[in-house]
């Protein structure tokens, strides 16, 4: 919970879901907030709830996010798989991280998420790691949303899921030394990684973030990271109790490097080496089977489901009910590329729920599953398996709250008795949120974030990035090669990669 003192006040609501799909909406209920931005008191008014209508449920969690500034659609990369999307996400010149969190974050929180996964990926540079990431902490403490930061790491295949030798091959010879001098992974001993790992945490610690902050390891995946370093990461978290945040089988592609890499099984050998943990949480896994799934079930590890992003990058559609069926443990996940690309977890959690309950009368997922994923789950892949309990409105509980306008969103009102859950599933989304409260703080309120200000930031964050970009006189033949790239990895990857898998 974020560490301050507040003033008590309460909410009127004319609907309370205080506890989605468990429990049936409450009318004209008030929630007392108490000075340590805790519940005090659930109870009913005794009356209509003064003023406009108002409908308060828990805040929501993203399990899986980058912290990303600028969306993909603006960066030229909308249309792309994965394999050759995610060379794009570097076309923008290093800037500020702390305006770059600070806007992203902020873009969350306007859509109720209190709990927020930071995969950090998207390294600015210009200052050492450690400063960069005091930056990064200082904009999650001015906007008030917690956030697990994962320092991420990729030492092998920068270019695709092969040896970078090998892939070089595969691409016109014009375009060979600007990728591998711009895409190459850069080898690190695993020991210097987790010695960075620990002065990120120190820096928290000391720092006084770590009641919203949350140091984590972060291999970005087993086809981008070697066994020594996962091997040492696997033996570091057990050691302290540090979690561990990494993608996992998010494409076909990724699906047939694990087959061929690992024929005795992937997951099995991420078991093998100790990393499979309820300290886990794996991105994605939209490619995995059964038995795998059995056995993340059977160890405890968190899976960030990332619906929008899988379809947004052709990747695939997770098998969320037989992720059910087997008992895994599943979570909301937005990975910076929501539907819209507007960060909107109202909007996941309806088309999460819309893909993944069932087909005509057959029922794979109930509302009550549905909340435990979008509410309740994520809060451990972001502050660990010691996480305080969130996704629900009970005495006691941290007060992270979402107030939506009823009157706006039920602005077509026939009958009386239909269930606001109904409703909410159906058309909710971010302009319907009236005021987020994350730990007792009152962090947006008619649509504006209160620790910063937004629109400034924004505004100054795009000026600084076209000046950037009009500085830098290689982005035009930059971009011009970044075409031709993934112009040559859809044979690349359509042939089978070639003899690099073998």
């Amino acid at each position: 919970m974020i560490a301050t003192t507040m003033t008590p006040q309460h909410i009127d609501c004319a609907w309370l879901l205080q506890d989605p799909g468990a429990q049936a909406a409450q009318a004209d209920m008030r929630i007392a907030i108490g000075a340590d931005g805790r519940i005090a008191s659930v109870a009913p008014i005794g009356t209509k709830a003064p003023g406009g209508r108002l409908l308060a449920l828990p805040a929501l969690s993203n399990a899986h996010d980058h912290g990303r500034t600028f969306r993909s659609a603006t960066l030229g990369a909308f249309d792309k798989p994965l394999e050759s999307w995610i060379p794009f996400l570097g076309t923008v010149p290093g800037l500020d991280p702390y305006i770059c969190a600070a806007t992203s974050f902020a873009r969350s929180v306007r859509h109720g998420v209190a709990n927020l996964m930071v995969h950090y990926t998207g390294v600015q540079g210009g200052m050492p790691y450690v400063d960069e990431a005091r930056h990064v902490a200082r904009a999650a403490k001015d906007v008030g949303v917690r956030i697990g930061f994962a320092v991420s790491i990729r030492e092998r295949n920068g270019i695709a899921y092969a040896d970078n030798a090998a892939v070089l091959k595969a691409l016109r010879p014009g375009i060979r030394d600007a990728v591998a001098g711009r895409l190459s992974a850069r080898s690190i001993p695993p020991a210097q990684y987790l010695e960075q790992v620990d002065d990120v945490a120190r820096m928290l610690e000391e720092g006084g973030y770590t009641d919203h902050v949350t140091a984590q390891y972060g291999p970005a995946a087993v086809h981008w990271c070697s066994t020594p370093l996962l091997e040492a990461i696997a033996r570091a978290s057990a050691d302290t109790g540090r979690p561990v945040h990494m993608h996992c089988l998010e494409t076909p592609y990724q699906r047939a490097w694990a087959d061929k890499h690992h024929p005795q099984g992937m997951i099995r050998f991420l078991n093998d080496i100790g990393l499979l943990s309820p300290r886990l949480t794996l991105a994605h896994c939209a490619m995995a089977r059964p038995d795998e799934l059995a056995l993340l079930a059977e160890r405890g590890v968190t899976i960030a489901v990332n619906t929008s992003s899988n379809l947004y990058l052709k990747s695939g559609i997770a098998p969320v009910p037989e992720m059910l069926r087997q008992g895994c443990r599943i979570a909301m996940g937005l990975d910076s590329t929501g539907f819209d690309e507007d960060d909107d977890a109202l909007c996941e959690m309806r088309i999460a729920y819309q893909l993944h309950r069932g087909w005509g009368f057959e029922r794979t997922m109930t509302r009550e599953e549905l909340w435990r994923f979008a509410g309740c789950n994520g809060a451990r892949s972001v502050s660990g398996s010691g996480a305080i309990a969130t996704g629900r409105l009970t005495e006691g509980a941290p007060a992270d709250i979402v107030v939506l306008d009823w009157d706006k969103l039920d602005d077509d009102m026939l009958f009386p008795d239909v269930d606001p859950l109904d409703l909410l599933l159906a058309r909710a989304n971010g302009t319907h949120i009236a005021k987020v409260i994350i730990g007792g703080r009152t962090v947006v309120e008619a649509g504006r974030v209160q620790g910063i200000d937004e629109p400034a930031l924004r505004a100054e964050l795009i000026a600084s990035a076209r000046a950037a970009l009009a500085a830098d006189s290689r982005h035009a033949a930059w971009l011009d090669t970044l075409r031709a790239l993934a112009e040559d990895l859809e044979p690349f990857y359509r042939d089978g990669m070639g003899d690099c898998c073998a």
